[in-house]
């Protein structure tokens, strides 16, 4: 497979397509090597527009879905992240590559080993990775800019509103299959919220999320 081509195509054919236009999110996604952060039995469906299983139920979100995550978020270059679920490290890449650190929380210990080998292969060193159960909140790290959660929520905890620094943003596929919305909350102020919905797609939920309350009639 002839790599760059496979990776000019994914960009032209199916990320541009898509609207995601801001050339930062475009070069980053052009510079960082899909195919070195896949299961070696995918790596000739690195490109393709599919999610690609990791094991355990999860997947690689596609190359749209993680495309139109970071234009959405509008990274700076001061901005601290925090992701909620590793995964196989290559949407860690894409934020550190774009903020100035990242933390990355994974409850999979395989998943966040071999995480920790890629982006050490790498020499991408602006990041944290905590083996931990996040799905209703993270209680270390203090604030941050941008907020990534990575597997879909049924309800997004408001714990993670809390987290964000005021003009944070936050990112969240909200709901359950086959109803599920992209959500981006930016902090407003101390005590106020914007959320706007983007556009709906279907990811696996995080394992142990908060589950909305069921009514018993």
């Amino acid at each position: 497979m002839n790599l760059e081509q496979a990776r000019f195509n994914m960009i032209e054919q199916q990320i541009r397509p898509a609207e995601v236009l801001d050339a930062k999110v475009l070069d980053t996604i052009g510079n960082t090597p899909r195919e070195d952060f896949v299961p070696e039995e995918y790596r000739d469906l690195a490109f393709a527009d599919i999610a690609i299983p990791l094991g355990d139920g999860e997947v690689m979100m596609k190359p749209i879905l993680e495309a139109r995550f970071l234009q959405a978020l509008a990274i700076l270059p001061s901005d601290r992240a925090l992701e909620i679920g590793t995964g196989s490290g290559y949407f860690t890449a894409l934020l550190a590559s774009l903020a100035r650190h990242v933390d990355s929380i994974e409850i999979n210990p395989n998943f966040l080993q071999q995480a920790e080998a890629r982006l050490a292969a790498h020499d991408i060193g602006n990041v944290t990775l905590s083996e931990g159960d996040a799905a209703r909140g993270w209680n270390e790290g203090g604030n941050y800019d941008v907020i990534a959660i990575t597997g879909s929520l049924p309800i997004l905890p408001e714990a993670y509103k809390q987290k964000l620094n005021v003009d944070g943003r936050l990112i969240a596929v909200v709901g359950t299959a086959p109803v599920m919305e992209v959500q981006l909350v930016t902090r407003l102020s101390e005590d106020e919220w914007a959320t706007q919905g983007l556009f709906e797609t279907v990811l696996p939920p995080l394992k142990h999320a908060e589950q909305p309350p069921q009514f018993v009639f």
